[in-house]
């Protein structure tokens, strides 16, 4: 259509990111409680422990700070 300028593409283009991205969550969703009820586990993240913010990295006797 001659008549529509660049900011009517753009918005499309926007939507149609925006309901894929809102599909690809539904089915992780629904794939998650598949996993639920047939008692299958999720994996762990390796940044488990950036999930915690009060848990900070341990330090190893070669690391701390002697007193003599």
């Amino acid at each position: 259509m001659p008549g529509r300028g660049p900011q009517t593409f753009k918005k499309r283009q926007k939507e149609q990111q925006r309901k894929e991205r809102s599909q690809e969550k539904f089915a992780k969703r629904m794939q998650r409680k598949a996993d639920r009820a047939a008692g299958v586990l999720p994996e762990p993240d390796e940044d488990d422990d950036s999930m915690h913010p009060g848990a900070a990295p341990q330090e190893s006797p070669a690391e701390a700070p002697s007193g003599s």
